[in-house]
Formats: C-alpha cells, structure tokens, sequence
C-alpha cells in the first residue's frame, strides 16, 4: 500500500553557479567587471530560464516531500494520522510506540482522543499468567486474534474517538510483529480497500520484558516470566505446535 502513495524521486534543483556570473566581487578590477558585464549581456537570452528552472524544480521537490510525509504518518485507512508518537523499530512497515507511550495510554494521557484502546499480549499463556500489562488481552493464536477482534469488531461509541490496537510479545521481534501483520492482512480481506475495522495498529517496541523493567506498576502480577522458562518447557513445545 505504502508503495501506491510513494511519489518517485524529483532530480536535485539546477545548480546555482551559473547565476554568479555577471555580478563582479570587490576584489575584481574595473577592466574585469567590465569584461563580466559584457558576458552576462551575451547571456540575457537565456538568464530567464537559468532563475525559473530551480523555482519549480524547488517546488516540485517540496510537493514531493509533502506527500512522502502524508503516507508515512496516515493510518491504514488513509483517513487521518496516527496518533500516538512512533519510534524507529525492526519492521519499517510497522508503526512501534516507547514503553513510555503506552505507559501514557494507560493513564489516560489520550483520553480526549480513544475510545477504546486494546492491548494484545501476542506471549503464550503460562508467559501471561506470569506477569502482563494491566488490561491486556492474551491472544497467541491467530485463531483468537480473529475470534476476538473481528467476528464482532470493536466500534467507538463515540465517532469522533479512535479504536487503537497494540500488540507485543515478550521482546516484540517476532510473535508481535507477525501477528500484527495478520491482523491487518485478515482486516483488509474483509473490506473494500482501504476501509478497515482497525486502521490504527501499533507494536510495543522492546516487548514485554522491556515495558516491565520500566512500569512494573503497570503489570499485574507484577513480575515477568520468559518463554523459556527452565519450568515450563513442556509448555512452550505444547504451544508452538500450535502456533504452527
């Protein structure tokens, strides 16, 4: 999609030297100004051109960056920006939020702006038991990713208020990211392109793991238990197999 409102580079503005000439420094001579003078008149003809060129050339590249700029920050159904402050993450075509930005989230920091903010825990179940973010959902299936978010989608009550969606996993490098994905491919299969039930998708950068060493308040309990835990391989062979 991104690739449809990707505009082609625009050639760098013509180069500026050329304007120069004609127009003597205070170190040159009467002679030598005078000799410039007589140049820049044989160049009249074309000076025009040379001073229009770099206008719309500059033009055409500001226009260029503007709409570069809109696809980057609209949501998946084009229909406004994102809301939440995104940071550099592994997948460049997914947007990732600080654990500081959901930690705000949770306290209500947008609360003039979303409705309904759902946090997806992507972990396998002893994992969530063990410690998650308060209020999140344990979804490690794809199968219950569908069930839950779009046999009956979840609408705003009020419509001028947004539905955000933010998954993780404990280190958000690969369950997260991949059933994001899913999310949106899955979304997208149900509507005429580009309207969506969930157009504003984001990951938490650095997981759970990352998000517990910051705002332990906001996990419950407050702990955290890897997947691979020593005590629970048995577990972790169970669920993989049906994650496959």
């Amino acid at each position: 999609c991104r690739q449809l409102f990707r505009s082609p580079s625009v050639p760098g503005s013509v180069p500026r030297a050329v304007l120069k000439r004609g127009r003597p420094s205070d170190g040159d001579s009467p002679a030598k100004a005078k000799q410039q003078r007589r140049v820049a008149g044989q160049e009249a003809s074309v000076e025009p051109v040379v001073w229009l060129e770099p206008c719309r050339s500059a033009g055409l590249e500001e226009i260029e960056k503007l709409l570069a700029s809109d696809d980057q920050e609209l949501i998946g159904d084009f229909s406004k920006p994102h809301l939440l402050p995104t940071v550099e993450g592994k997948d460049p075509g997914l947007k990732y939020i600080s654990p500081g930005t959901l930690a705000a989230v949770l306290t209500g920091h947008f609360s003039s702006f979303i409705d309904s903010s759902i946090v997806v825990d992507c972990r396998y179940p002893y994992e969530y038991e063990g410690g998650h973010v308060k209020g999140a959902v344990n979804l490690s299936l794809q199968r219950d990713v569908e069930e839950f978010l779009l046999e009956q989608p979840i609408v705003p009550l009020d419509a001028s208020k947004r539905v955000i969606v933010i998954l993780h996993c404990e280190f958000s490098v690969e369950r997260g990211p991949k059933m994001c994905k899913f999310l949106r491919e899955r979304d997208r299969s149900c509507h005429e392109y580009p309207q969506l039930h969930y157009p504003e998708l984001y990951v938490l950068k650095g997981g759970y793991r990352e998000f517990f060493f910051q705002f332990p308040s906001h996990c419950e309990p407050r702990d955290y238990r890897p997947m691979e835990h020593p005590a629970f391989k048995e577990e972790l062979r169970k669920f993989r197999g049906q994650s496959r």
